[in-house]
């Protein structure tokens, strides 16, 4: 790269975009990299602040802003993503499909602890929809030393830095519990805020029952549900330390593996998360599911339609951010629930 003054660059390469401003009409290049100066061109140039103009001259020991970004999209891009062109050193990443967007944020950390390069990404976690923007990255200098692309390399390694797992068009079983809805003293409000809730990511509840509470009918009916195909079961109402609040102990005797009973998280405190055959998800939904804008129920469940594993260790780590705040106008997943 090569400084020189704008009316002794004609027939030279322009090694970056220029960009022109106009304000309200327009932000965008008025020449892009590789453009070859013409002598009409130089007045636009003068007119948009270059007096001077970098032009590229070829060094293998140096790559261009726009070649290095490239390199951060092949460390950062994974599948079910499309990116944009580079553009003054700076590439997007788009979500292709609706589904569950994770980054691994400890080799990210390293990624940008390294200086001039600089990759950043929405919160891991949550769920995106189709065209949604996912990450954006950056060369700092126009031109860098190649070496810090290799650094980079080896700071990320070989996989990915981000994933977009697709949702799963799941046949969800709901048992409804108590014995106030079972014996129609109250109306079953629980319901429909479940098939509301798995409606969101394309999900339907294909079985449903109303039971007592009685742990061993409520263990054969999710039971039965799993025999029959349910991709997951969520079991609503009976979860917390009252002596007629049975569902706990119901789900653990369907022989599902217990990730865990509660969790660091306002509302949702009471949730049971465990595992049946085949990493099919059975619930235990404690009340405020029913009536609380976001809980720990939304947290876990873009999850549990993509198909990724929630581990004791994640839902401990909700602790930090796990408060919601109940805010009058409610902007989730656009806010701090749930995020560290």
């Amino acid at each position: 790269m090569k400084l020189m003054k704008t009316e002794d660059a004609v027939g030279q390469v322009l090694c970056h975009d220029i960009t022109q401003i106009i304000p309200g009409v327009k932000k965008g290049p008025v020449f892009k990299k590789g453009h070859v100066i013409q002598a009409e061109d130089v007045p636009v140039l003068l007119s948009v602040g270059k007096d001077h103009i970098y032009i590229w001259e070829n060094d293998e020991n140096h790559l261009h802003e726009n070649d290095a970004a490239e390199i951060l999209r092949q460390l950062c891009q994974n599948e079910y993503m499309s990116a944009s062109e580079p553009s003054e050193g700076k590439i997007e990443l788009t979500a292709e499909v609706d589904g569950l967007f994770l980054a691994d944020t400890e080799r990210l950390f390293r990624l940008n602890r390294l200086g001039e390069v600089m990759v950043a990404c929405r919160h891991s976690g949550f769920a995106v929809k189709k065209g949604d923007k996912l990450a954006g990255m950056r060369v700092i200098p126009l031109v860098i030393e190649a070496a810090k692309t290799e650094a980079a390399r080896a700071a990320v390694g070989t996989k990915p830095l981000f994933r977009l797992v697709p949702f799963r068009e799941l046949k969800v079983g709901v048992v409804t519990t108590g014995n106030e809805v079972f014996y129609g003293r109250i109306q079953d409000s629980f319901t429909p805020v479940i098939e509301k809730k798995l409606a969101e990511y394309g999900c339907r509840m294909a079985w449903h029952t109303v039971l007592n509470d009685d742990h061993e009918k409520i263990t054969a009916a999710a039971n039965e549900m799993l025999r029959e195909g349910a991709d997951m079961v969520l079991c609503t109402g009976g979860m917390s330390v009252d002596p007629d609040d049975k569902t706990p102990l119901a789900i653990k005797n369907t022989g599902a593996s217990v990730v865990s009973y509660g969790a660091p998280v306002l509302p949702g405190a009471m949730f049971l998360l465990a595992y049946a055959e085949g990493n099919r998800p059975v619930c235990g939904l404690p009340g405020c599911v029913m009536y609380a804008k976001r809980t720990i129920f939304d947290l876990v469940l873009p999850y549990l339609v993509a198909g990724v594993p929630v581990t004791a260790d994640q839902l401990a780590a909700y602790g930090n951010g796990g408060l919601c705040l109940n805010c009058s106008v409610c902007t989730f997943p656009n806010c701090g629930f749930g995020k560290a």
